[in-house]
């Protein structure tokens, strides 16, 4: 790179420099969409009975939708940021703060969400009693270790990460396939085992279920970094997560027809205790929670890094608090510390928290991430059809334009219904910790006197990251 291609912000790299073609974009949303909280998602929803199934399906459908709904955006906005990105470009500073903000909860409330989900599997060697405080010390490590590694500039090799991906993958195939075989329907319980109307219990379901698609933006966070992304992101988007919905959809459905259903609503580890019962005794299982292991601390490890990521880019255009911007030595390619060191201490506290007041740790805080998730999506979606209103007329293309609408309109009515799902007090709390972020806000854009503080991630000789404006031209 040269010394005047260094201060440029991803999305204003040359092709040369842009490393992911279509395979890899594509394995980043895999990647990124399979943690380690799908394989406590069976648990999750089994309260609710097979009715689940119906939910997972809907829900499958809206994140499709979201994927083609980010494509699009990606098209007419080819550089990083993803949803920060298309916020304030359609809508303005403090929607961009916004979405950035409620971005960043989403991912150190997932953060703790996986390593609840971690847990249940490393308890099958060791504190088998599940006791409180030894589940609470495990979940530290896993979410403490990732941070450790990120803290020292470490990044996750590309081998490492492959194989995570792979580990994770290969429980979950095997269930969607050979799983199926096994099926015995006197094991899936009641239709609807909630006790609640068919309706409301699809409603409660699929707010769990769409934790299982979070990460399906990832190509259009890294778009600056695809060759091609025009072309490149919105088929890797689509492709990864119809890859995901395949395996989600089948491998569920394996695990609540090989698990009793009494057994399966307290199990923190069903596709061990799945693939146990398939084939007979311990061993087949423990292999299945290694793998679970190992994949949770590769998942653990990338949602650290973009915990710091996100707000580090917002806090570069000076929507985050400058602190967030400061990187280990003062390059763009150093650490940066401080969003690394904030996102797993509230993701401590939050863990904590949940382990000693919630009676239902893995869902509380999944429903939380998912809210403060929706609200990127749904602003998004919100973009992508304001941009479609503004050049209705022009569109020379009446049918794909037709197409675009309805597919923004479906993204953005599954938002609002994922909002709804996910119960009132989730609501509130998540509401209550978004719209935190308006003191940010207001202190953030408070009159400065004196001369202006220099960009905190340029080095000296280097421009700073020029500010995206308020509104398209």
């Amino acid at each position: 790179m040269s010394p005047a291609d260094q201060g440029r912000p991803p999305a204003d790299r040359p092709p040369q420099e842009r490393s992911f073609g279509l395979p890899a974009a594509t394995a980043l949303v895999v990647g990124s969409i399979i943690g380690t909280g799908v394989f406590a998602l069976p648990s999750a929803l089994a309260p609710y009975g097979p009715i689940a199934l119906v939910a997972f399906v809907l829900v499958t459908i809206g994140a499709l939708a979201l994927a083609v709904t980010f494509g699009r955006l990606a098209e007419r906005s080819p550089g990083s940021g993803g949803p920060y990105v298309y916020a304030r470009e359609a809508f303005g500073e403090f929607a961009g703060f916004l979405t950035a903000w409620s971005y960043w909860i989403t991912a150190w409330a997932g953060n703790a969400a996986i390593a609840v989900a971690w847990v249940g599997y490393v308890e099958v060697f060791v504190n088998k009693g599940h006791h409180t405080w030894g589940s609470v010390a495990i979940a530290l490590v896993g979410l403490w270790a990732p941070a450790a590694v990120n803290l020292v500039g470490v990044r996750s090799i590309g081998a490492f990460q492959v194989a995570t991906t792979v580990l994770k993958f290969l429980p979950l195939a095997f269930m969607a396939t050979a799983g199926l075989f096994f099926l015995k329907s006197g094991n899936l319980g009641a239709f609807n085992a909630s006790g609640t109307s068919a309706l409301g219990a699809v409603s409660a379901a699929g707010a769990i279920a769409l934790f299982s698609y979070i990460g399906l933006e990832t190509a259009s966070v890294a778009a600056g970094r695809v060759r091609d992304p025009r072309r490149n992101v919105p088929r890797a988007t689509v492709y990864g997560t119809l890859a995901c919905a395949v395996i989600y959809l089948l491998g569920t459905l394996a695990v609540f027809g090989t698990v009793p259903h009494d057994r399966l609503v307290g199990s923190g580890a069903p596709f061990t205790d799945a693939v146990n019962n398939i084939a007979g005794g311990t061993w087949a299982g423990n292999l299945v929670a290694a793998a679970a292991i190992v994949s949770g601390l590769g998942a653990l490890n990338g949602w650290t890094l973009i915990c710091a990521e996100m707000p580090m880019a917002a806090a570069r255009d000076g929507l985050f608090p400058a602190a967030f911007a400061r990187t280990r030595g003062g390059t763009r390619d150093g650490v940066p510390a401080v969003g690394i060191v904030s996102a797993t201490v509230l993701a401590s506290v939050l863990t904590v928290v949940s382990y000693t007041r919630f009676t239902q740790v893995f869902t509380e805080i999944v429903l939380l991430s998912v809210l403060t998730a929706v609200i990127p999506y749904l602003v998004s979606a919100a973009a992508q059809l304001l941009g479609l209103v503004r050049r209705g007329r022009e569109e020379p293309d009446r049918r794909r334009f037709a197409r675009d609408v309805t597919v923004t309109v479906l993204a953005l009515a599954f938002s609002y219904w994922s909002i709804q799902g996910s119960g009132y007090q989730t609501v509130y709390y998540g509401l209550f910790t978004i719209l935190l972020g308006i003191p940010v806000y207001i202190w953030l854009k408070r009159p400065h006197t004196g001369r202006a503080a220099p960009d905190p991630a340029a080095a000296p000789g280097r421009p700073s990251r020029p500010a995206l404006p308020d509104r398209p031209a």
